[in-house]
């Protein structure tokens, strides 16, 4: 592996890339990609509304995006031919992406609290507030993004999906082949409810945060049944997750100030797919503590402008506005962070527990009701989109890292994956802007956000917060003894978080494979390499297929 010091020596740039030119990456705002962006996007956002309202989800749209570019580009028309480009593929899966995550998670979820709340002379105020969580969580995303914190080199499962889906589009061959048996059975799988993707990530992950994940899922499906226990009514995944949570930022504070080394970035890079080569970080720890401090200082900015467009600077004495506006900046801050490394390593982001939790502790703060409907709503904007992007970004990262001069053409793809991301949001803010009301009065809210209402009106019992503190312990002591590049307790709590059933054993089986794979195939003379490069096909495919899957019950929400 490459040391954190050492220039990058990538191979030669293939085809595909010289087509482009390895100087200058293509423009978000070339005509025929900026038009195939905007429809996409308006798709990605109209399915994002429809699934998060009717069935709670909001699926990964970027294989999608990626399959209609690989056609367009297929269409015998001289301008159209330019969406053979793998780069461009990359982009308009970016944008659709993220805007179906944007409208779905960052913008609907968060008005949709006080409208349910019976407050929609508070849905605009909350509507601005959600659209600077949005903006701030890309932001900072974009600046820490292949930082020691949030590496290229992670595991980042959706966009290792993206990116082997779209090489294999341009390569064929037996990349192909694998990858499309593996989106066969993800699909089929996913059809009869088996949760696939979660196979498909513990062939892309890294295997101790993904051990700690498939632990956490067999334990939130059997604890009931055979200790009797309901963990999520005690509020035992909360508390974990709350101990957990905090060593995590502690962690990522010490990031901020270290440099750490190679050994280290080995360890940060865990078993991501081809890291052995992988190119030094693009973001030092200079660069990633002026990301999170700027995003720090932009989160406080909008709680400010939520606290009087929405009227909570009437609500509250001097002291506790000034407590309210430092809780939601810090609130918002954390939240993306949490989302983002659970993500990174497990493919699923946990935002909806994530929110419940700093709804808990406002409630332990005695925050009045509708102050803090819109401190939840505003941490609920965070997180979803910061995690996609960095999907997009690793999709985007895998398809470049041959490029020649390797850096100056990543760190211009990843601009313009930035703007054509931009675009996405914009469009999800128009449909959003357009839509809400028909949805909402239809009936058609989120159910995320109606159990935070309910939780809201509901309030807080001593013992559910001693249950916090006493489990919040354990998940600290896990996440200490873990550290910051395995993340076991922020991935236990995600498990038990999540709590998807079979999900644990796909997760868990799937590890096993890989072990035994892996065994099989340096018996035969093949580098441990080999074996994750076939494995990693396989499981882009299972994911790919899943998410063809949740994009399909769009048909069955209508």
């Amino acid at each position: 592996m490459s040391s954190a010091t050492a220039s990058p020596q990538p191979p030669a740039v293939p085809s595909s890339a010289q087509a482009d030119g390895a100087a200058r990456h293509p423009r978000a705002f070339e005509p025929v990609t900026l038009v195939l962006t905007v429809l996409m996007s308006v798709l990605g956002a109209l399915i994002g509304i429809v699934l998060i309202t009717s069935l709670g989800i909001s699926p990964n749209t970027a294989v999608i995006g990626a399959l209609v570019a690989m056609m367009v580009g297929r269409i015998p028309v001289a301008i159209l031919v330019k969406m053979r480009s793998q780069h461009r593929q990359n982009l308009v899966q970016s944008a659709i992406s993220g805007a179906t995550f944007a409208a779905a998670n960052s913008l609907l979820t968060p008005i949709a609290v006080p409208f349910a709340l019976g407050r929609t002379d508070l849905v605009w105020p909350m509507l601005g507030g959600a659209l600077i969580g949005l903006a701030v969580d890309s932001w900072v995303l974009f600046r820490v993004f292949d930082s020691r914190l949030l590496p290229a080199t992670g595991s980042w499962p959706a966009g290792v999906a993206a990116a082997e889906t779209i090489k294999a589009g341009d390569e064929g061959g037996r990349r192909a082949a694998i990858l499309g048996a593996g989106a066969i059975v993800g699909l089929v799988g996913a059809v009869f409810k088996l949760p696939t993707s979660a196979a498909g990530v513990g062939f892309l992950g890294n295997i101790w945060a993904l051990g700690a994940f498939g632990s956490g899922l067999v334990v939130a499906q059997y604890a009931p049944e055979l200790l009797d226990v309901d963990l999520t009514a005690e509020r035992v995944p909360h508390g974990v997750m709350i101990g957990a949570g905090l060593v995590a930022l502690i962690q990522a504070v010490l990031l901020m100030r270290s440099r750490g080394d190679a050994k280290e970035r080995e360890a940060v890079a865990g078993s991501a797919p081809a890291a052995d080569d992988a190119p030094p970080p693009t973001v030092d720890p200079t660069g990633l503590r002026r990301g999170l401090l700027e995003g720090m200082g932009l989160f406080v900015l909008g709680a400010i402008f939520v606290a009087f467009a929405g009227g909570v600077a009437g609500d509250l004495s001097t002291p506790a506005l000034i407590g309210w506006i430092a809780l939601a900046g810090v609130a918002a801050l954390v939240h993306q962070l949490i989302v983002g490394l659970a993500a990174m390593h497990s493919g699923w982001f946990p935002a909806f527990a994530v929110t419940l939790i700093f709804l808990i502790i406002g409630l332990a703060l005695d925050i009045p009701t509708v102050p803090l409907a819109l401190l939840v709503g505003y941490t609920a904007s965070t997180g979803p989109a910061f995690a996609d992007i960095g999907y997009d970004f690793k999709a985007g990262w895998l398809l470049r890292r041959d490029a020649v001069p390797w850096q100056p053409f990543e760190l211009d793809g990843r601009r313009q994956q930035y703007l054509a991301q931009l675009v996405g949001f914009a469009v999800a803010l128009g449909v959003v802007v357009i839509a809400w009301r028909t949805f909402f009065e239809d009936g058609r809210v989120p159910p995320v956000s109606e159990v935070y209402v309910a939780t809201i009106e509901t309030g807080l019992d001593p013992d559910t917060l001693r249950a916090l503190l006493m489990w919040a312990i354990p998940g600290a002591l896990i996440q200490l003894v873990g550290g910051s590049s395995r993340q076991l307790g922020v991935m236990l709590a995600t498990g038990l978080l999540v709590a998807t059933p079979d999900a644990g054993w796909m997760v868990l089986g799937a590890l096993a494979v890989r072990k035994l794979y892996a065994w099989w195939r340096a018996r035969g003379g093949h580098s441990a390499e080999d074996a994750e490069n076939d494995l990693s096909l396989v499981g882009a495919g299972l994911v790919a297929g899943s998410s063809l899957n949740d994009v399909g019950q769009v048909a069955k929400a209508l």
